[in-house]
Protein backbone atom coordinates (compact mmCIF):
# COMPACT_ATOMS: atom_id res chain seq x y z
CA UNK A 1 0.00 0.00 0.00
CA UNK A 2 1.23 3.47 -0.67
CA UNK A 3 0.90 6.12 1.23
CA UNK A 4 0.20 9.21 -0.56
CA UNK A 5 1.19 12.56 1.52
CA UNK A 6 1.57 16.25 0.13
CA UNK A 7 3.93 19.07 2.02
CA UNK A 8 1.76 22.56 2.88
CA UNK A 9 4.27 25.11 2.55
CA UNK A 10 8.13 24.44 3.22
CA UNK A 11 8.35 27.78 5.03
CA UNK A 12 9.64 26.22 8.38
CA UNK A 13 13.17 24.37 7.43
CA UNK A 14 11.90 21.26 9.39
CA UNK A 15 10.04 20.57 5.70
CA UNK A 16 13.22 19.41 4.70
CA UNK A 17 13.98 16.50 6.45
CA UNK A 18 10.05 15.10 6.69
CA UNK A 19 10.49 15.41 3.27
CA UNK A 20 13.87 13.35 2.80
CA UNK A 21 12.20 10.81 5.24
CA UNK A 22 9.00 10.52 2.98
CA UNK A 23 11.64 10.02 0.28
CA UNK A 24 13.18 7.59 2.33
CA UNK A 25 10.52 5.67 3.37
CA UNK A 26 9.06 2.46 1.27
CA UNK A 27 5.13 2.77 2.11
CA UNK A 28 5.13 6.58 1.36
CA UNK A 29 5.20 8.79 -1.77
CA UNK A 30 5.58 12.28 -1.81
CA UNK A 31 2.74 13.50 -4.32
CA UNK A 32 4.08 17.25 -4.15
CA UNK A 33 4.61 20.51 -2.07
CA UNK A 34 2.14 23.66 -2.19
CA UNK A 35 3.89 27.07 -1.37
CA UNK A 36 2.98 30.49 -1.97
CA UNK A 37 6.83 31.13 -2.33
CA UNK A 38 6.97 29.56 -5.60
CA UNK A 39 10.86 29.85 -5.60
CA UNK A 40 11.05 28.10 -2.46
CA UNK A 41 8.03 25.80 -3.74
CA UNK A 42 9.91 24.97 -6.96
CA UNK A 43 13.32 24.61 -5.71
CA UNK A 44 12.21 22.00 -2.95
CA UNK A 45 9.83 19.99 -5.29
CA UNK A 46 13.24 19.47 -7.33
CA UNK A 47 15.13 19.22 -4.58
CA UNK A 48 12.88 15.91 -3.74
CA UNK A 49 12.10 15.22 -7.24
CA UNK A 50 8.42 15.82 -6.82
CA UNK A 51 5.73 18.26 -8.41
CA UNK A 52 5.11 21.80 -7.26
CA UNK A 53 1.73 23.24 -6.64
CA UNK A 54 1.07 26.67 -7.24
CA UNK A 55 -1.75 26.25 -4.82
CA UNK A 56 -3.28 24.40 -1.76
CA UNK A 57 -6.18 23.62 -3.46
CA UNK A 58 -4.26 22.01 -6.39
CA UNK A 59 -2.32 19.99 -4.15
CA UNK A 60 -5.29 18.87 -1.96
CA UNK A 61 -7.14 17.66 -5.61
CA UNK A 62 -4.95 15.21 -5.96
CA UNK A 63 -6.22 12.28 -3.62
CA UNK A 64 -3.75 12.75 -0.67
CA UNK A 65 -4.14 10.25 2.20
CA UNK A 66 -2.37 12.75 4.30
CA UNK A 67 -0.62 16.50 4.92
CA UNK A 68 2.26 17.82 6.49
CA UNK A 69 1.41 21.69 7.34
CA UNK A 70 5.35 23.41 8.04
CA UNK A 71 4.16 27.02 7.08
CA UNK A 72 5.08 29.95 9.07
CA UNK A 73 3.46 29.45 12.64
CA UNK A 74 0.21 31.78 12.19
CA UNK A 75 -0.77 30.19 9.18
CA UNK A 76 -1.53 26.34 10.64
CA UNK A 77 -4.84 27.38 11.19
CA UNK A 78 -5.58 27.76 7.60
CA UNK A 79 -3.95 25.15 6.27
CA UNK A 80 -5.31 22.56 9.00
CA UNK A 81 -8.87 23.66 8.32
CA UNK A 82 -8.75 23.76 4.42
CA UNK A 83 -6.67 20.09 4.53
CA UNK A 84 -9.21 18.66 6.96
CA UNK A 85 -12.13 19.96 4.90
CA UNK A 86 -10.82 18.15 1.64
CA UNK A 87 -11.20 15.24 3.33
CA UNK A 88 -7.39 14.34 4.06
CA UNK A 89 -7.18 10.96 6.38
CA UNK A 90 -4.61 12.98 8.66
CA UNK A 91 -2.82 16.01 9.04
CA UNK A 92 1.22 16.42 11.09
CA UNK A 93 1.30 19.76 11.97
CA UNK A 94 4.66 21.00 12.99
CA UNK A 95 5.31 23.00 16.86
CA UNK A 96 3.87 24.96 18.00
CA UNK A 97 0.41 23.91 16.63
CA UNK A 98 -0.85 27.30 16.54
CA UNK A 99 0.04 31.17 17.72
CA UNK A 100 -2.87 31.35 20.17
CA UNK A 101 -5.01 28.47 22.23
CA UNK A 102 -8.29 29.91 20.07
CA UNK A 103 -6.46 29.22 17.17
CA UNK A 104 -5.38 25.80 18.38
CA UNK A 105 -9.02 24.87 19.42
CA UNK A 106 -10.93 25.86 16.39
CA UNK A 107 -7.68 23.17 14.48
CA UNK A 108 -8.58 20.40 16.88
CA UNK A 109 -12.41 20.75 16.62
CA UNK A 110 -12.64 21.24 12.67
CA UNK A 111 -10.42 18.05 12.29
CA UNK A 112 -12.70 16.28 14.83
CA UNK A 113 -15.72 16.99 13.46
CA UNK A 114 -14.14 16.18 9.60
CA UNK A 115 -13.52 12.90 10.86
CA UNK A 116 -9.52 13.78 10.73
CA UNK A 117 -7.03 12.64 12.53
CA UNK A 118 -4.35 15.74 13.78
CA UNK A 119 -1.15 15.28 15.08
CA UNK A 120 1.85 17.96 16.61
CA UNK A 121 4.83 17.59 15.27
CA UNK A 122 7.01 16.69 18.15
CA UNK A 123 9.83 14.64 17.30
CA UNK A 124 11.82 14.33 20.13
CA UNK A 125 10.05 11.92 21.69
CA UNK A 126 11.32 9.28 18.97
CA UNK A 127 14.93 9.88 20.78
CA UNK A 128 15.94 6.39 22.17
CA UNK A 129 17.46 8.34 25.16
CA UNK A 130 14.26 10.50 26.01
CA UNK A 131 12.86 6.98 25.75
CA UNK A 132 15.56 5.03 27.75
CA UNK A 133 14.39 8.16 30.36
CA UNK A 134 11.07 7.82 30.52
CA UNK A 135 11.32 3.83 30.84
CA UNK A 136 13.91 4.45 34.01
CA UNK A 137 11.27 6.90 35.34
CA UNK A 138 8.01 5.19 34.92
CA UNK A 139 10.07 2.37 36.53
CA UNK A 140 10.79 4.05 39.53
CA UNK A 141 14.44 4.35 39.13
CA UNK A 142 14.77 7.88 40.50
CA UNK A 143 12.44 7.06 43.06
CA UNK A 144 9.75 10.13 43.41
CA UNK A 145 10.61 12.94 40.71
CA UNK A 146 11.14 16.50 42.38
CA UNK A 147 12.29 18.15 39.63
CA UNK A 148 13.37 18.33 35.96
CA UNK A 149 15.95 20.80 34.57
CA UNK A 150 15.63 21.26 30.40
CA UNK A 151 16.76 23.13 27.95
CA UNK A 152 16.71 24.09 24.15
CA UNK A 153 19.29 25.98 23.24
CA UNK A 154 19.55 27.25 19.52
CA UNK A 155 21.23 29.36 16.76
CA UNK A 156 19.00 31.97 15.41
CA UNK A 157 16.78 31.03 12.82
CA UNK A 158 18.03 31.76 9.10
CA UNK A 159 13.92 31.82 7.83
CA UNK A 160 13.06 35.84 8.77
CA UNK A 161 9.54 34.72 9.62
CA UNK A 162 10.82 33.27 12.96
CA UNK A 163 11.57 36.94 13.79
CA UNK A 164 8.39 38.43 12.95
CA UNK A 165 5.73 37.87 16.02
CA UNK A 166 2.84 38.34 13.27
CA UNK A 167 4.35 34.88 11.86
CA UNK A 168 5.69 32.84 14.19
CA UNK A 169 4.14 34.15 17.11
CA UNK A 170 7.10 35.05 19.40
CA UNK A 171 10.47 34.38 19.70
CA UNK A 172 12.65 31.88 20.82
CA UNK A 173 10.60 31.61 23.57
CA UNK A 174 7.80 29.78 21.64
CA UNK A 175 9.74 28.22 19.31
CA UNK A 176 11.47 26.34 21.88
CA UNK A 177 9.49 25.87 24.99
CA UNK A 178 6.98 24.05 23.38
CA UNK A 179 9.42 20.64 22.54
CA UNK A 180 11.02 20.18 26.49
CA UNK A 181 7.30 21.52 28.07
CA UNK A 182 5.99 17.77 25.77
CA UNK A 183 8.63 15.78 27.01
CA UNK A 184 7.96 17.16 30.33
CA UNK A 185 4.26 15.98 30.13
CA UNK A 186 5.21 12.64 29.03
CA UNK A 187 7.60 11.98 32.22
CA UNK A 188 5.79 13.48 34.65
CA UNK A 189 2.03 12.26 33.27
CA UNK A 190 0.95 15.44 34.72
CA UNK A 191 -0.71 19.07 33.97
CA UNK A 192 1.12 21.79 34.04
CA UNK A 193 -0.43 24.57 36.27
CA UNK A 194 1.74 27.65 36.60
CA UNK A 195 4.42 29.38 34.94
CA UNK A 196 7.21 31.97 35.63
CA UNK A 197 9.18 33.62 33.29
CA UNK A 198 12.11 36.03 32.42
CA UNK A 199 12.84 36.68 28.78
CA UNK A 200 15.75 39.74 27.37
CA UNK A 201 16.98 40.27 24.18
CA UNK A 202 20.77 40.41 25.02
CA UNK A 203 22.28 38.11 22.43
CA UNK A 204 20.92 39.78 19.57
CA UNK A 205 19.48 43.21 20.54
CA UNK A 206 16.10 43.08 18.74
CA UNK A 207 12.33 43.90 19.41
CA UNK A 208 11.96 39.99 19.82
CA UNK A 209 12.79 37.66 22.87
CA UNK A 210 15.88 35.95 22.23
CA UNK A 211 16.45 34.34 25.70
CA UNK A 212 13.81 32.98 28.03
CA UNK A 213 14.17 31.14 31.14
CA UNK A 214 10.77 29.41 32.76
CA UNK A 215 9.65 27.96 35.80
CA UNK A 216 6.95 25.42 35.53
CA UNK A 217 4.68 24.04 38.63
CA UNK A 218 3.11 20.92 37.62
CA UNK A 219 0.09 19.34 40.09
CA UNK A 220 1.37 17.80 42.91
CA UNK A 221 4.30 20.06 43.33
CA UNK A 222 6.48 19.06 40.95
CA UNK A 223 8.37 21.23 39.11
CA UNK A 224 10.47 22.12 36.02
CA UNK A 225 12.56 24.74 34.24
CA UNK A 226 13.20 25.76 30.84
CA UNK A 227 16.15 27.45 29.20
CA UNK A 228 14.60 28.30 26.12
CA UNK A 229 16.86 30.47 23.58
CA UNK A 230 18.49 31.26 20.66
CA UNK A 231 21.67 31.65 22.56
CA UNK A 232 24.83 29.70 20.30
CA UNK A 233 26.35 31.91 17.99
CA UNK A 234 26.91 31.21 13.95
CA UNK A 235 30.35 29.32 14.95
CA UNK A 236 28.59 27.29 17.63
CA UNK A 237 29.47 23.88 16.28
CA UNK A 238 25.79 22.61 15.69
CA UNK A 239 22.19 24.17 15.88
CA UNK A 240 21.34 23.51 19.33
CA UNK A 241 20.77 21.08 22.54
CA UNK A 242 17.58 19.26 23.74
CA UNK A 243 19.18 18.19 27.54
CA UNK A 244 16.56 16.45 30.27
CA UNK A 245 18.19 16.26 33.92
CA UNK A 246 15.46 14.44 36.20
CA UNK A 247 15.87 14.71 40.25
CA UNK A 248 14.36 12.08 42.16
CA UNK A 249 14.10 10.83 45.88
CA UNK A 250 16.63 7.97 45.01
CA UNK A 251 18.84 9.70 42.05
CA UNK A 252 19.59 11.53 39.42
CA UNK A 253 19.49 10.79 35.48
CA UNK A 254 20.91 13.17 32.64
CA UNK A 255 19.87 12.96 29.47
CA UNK A 256 21.11 15.07 26.16
CA UNK A 257 19.40 14.20 23.08
CA UNK A 258 21.87 14.67 20.46
CA UNK A 259 25.39 13.44 22.12
CA UNK A 260 25.58 11.14 19.42
CA UNK A 261 27.95 13.24 16.79
CA UNK A 262 31.63 13.26 15.28
CA UNK A 263 33.46 16.29 15.28
CA UNK A 264 33.88 17.17 11.76
CA UNK A 265 36.96 20.17 10.93
CA UNK A 266 35.57 21.56 7.96
CA UNK A 267 38.42 23.52 5.84
CA UNK A 268 35.33 24.16 2.91
CA UNK A 269 33.17 25.66 5.17
CA UNK A 270 35.52 27.12 7.57
CA UNK A 271 34.23 26.10 10.60
CA UNK A 272 33.95 23.09 13.13
CA UNK A 273 31.05 21.07 12.90
CA UNK A 274 29.13 18.17 15.24
CA UNK A 275 27.84 15.76 12.57
CA UNK A 276 24.67 13.35 14.29
CA UNK A 277 24.99 9.71 13.52
CA UNK A 278 22.18 9.25 15.89
CA UNK A 279 19.20 7.80 15.48
CA UNK A 280 17.06 10.34 13.52
CA UNK A 281 14.22 11.32 15.47
CA UNK A 282 12.42 12.74 11.95
CA UNK A 283 11.92 9.56 10.62
CA UNK A 284 10.54 8.29 13.52
CA UNK A 285 7.75 10.58 13.67
CA UNK A 286 7.13 10.65 10.19
CA UNK A 287 6.68 6.53 10.28
CA UNK A 288 4.08 7.29 12.71
CA UNK A 289 2.40 9.70 10.78
CA UNK A 290 2.03 7.32 7.76
CA UNK A 291 0.78 4.29 9.80
CA UNK A 292 -2.04 7.31 11.00
CA UNK A 293 -2.67 8.52 7.40
CA UNK A 294 -3.29 4.49 6.43
CA UNK A 295 -5.80 4.22 9.18
CA UNK A 296 -3.57 2.88 12.19
CA UNK A 297 -2.53 3.47 15.40
CA UNK A 298 0.21 5.76 16.54
CA UNK A 299 0.20 5.63 20.10
CA UNK A 300 3.41 7.88 20.12
CA UNK A 301 2.52 10.35 17.77
CA UNK A 302 1.79 13.89 20.04
CA UNK A 303 -2.12 14.30 18.98
CA UNK A 304 -3.35 18.39 19.00
CA UNK A 305 -4.78 18.17 22.01
CA UNK A 306 -1.38 17.76 23.02
CA UNK A 307 0.43 20.63 21.01
CA UNK A 308 -2.45 22.91 22.59
CA UNK A 309 -1.37 21.81 26.04
CA UNK A 310 2.47 22.66 25.39
CA UNK A 311 1.50 25.70 23.39
CA UNK A 312 -0.22 26.89 26.44
CA UNK A 313 2.64 26.89 28.31
CA UNK A 314 4.44 29.15 26.18
CA UNK A 315 2.01 31.53 26.51
CA UNK A 316 1.95 31.47 29.32
CA UNK A 317 5.15 32.11 29.79
CA UNK A 318 5.12 35.31 27.94
CA UNK A 319 2.11 36.44 30.10
CA UNK A 320 4.41 35.92 33.16
CA UNK A 321 7.27 37.77 31.61
CA UNK A 322 4.83 41.14 30.64
CA UNK A 323 3.61 40.46 34.42
CA UNK A 324 6.52 40.22 36.15
CA UNK A 325 4.73 37.31 38.30
CA UNK A 326 3.56 33.82 38.26
CA UNK A 327 0.77 33.20 36.58
CA UNK A 328 -1.65 30.18 35.85
CA UNK A 329 -1.61 27.68 32.75
CA UNK A 330 -4.63 28.35 31.29
CA UNK A 331 -6.17 25.03 30.37
CA UNK A 332 -9.59 26.49 29.34
CA UNK A 333 -8.89 29.71 28.21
Amino acid sequence: MTIKIGILSVAHPHALSYAQALTNHSDASLIGIADADAARGIATADRFGTVYYPSTAALLNTGLDGVIVTSENARHRELVETAARAGVKAILCEKPLATTAEDARAMIAVCAAQGVRLATAFPCRYSPAFRRLREQVQSGAVGEVLAIRGTNRGSLPSAEWFTTPSLSGGGAVIDHTVHVADLNRLLLGREATEVFAETGNGFHGKDWEDTGFLTIGYEGGVFATVDTSWSRPKTYPTWGDVTLQVVGTGGVLDVDLFAQNIVHYDDTAGRIAWSNWGSGTDAGLVADFLRLAAGEEADDLATGEDGLRALQVALAAYRSAELGQPVAVMIND
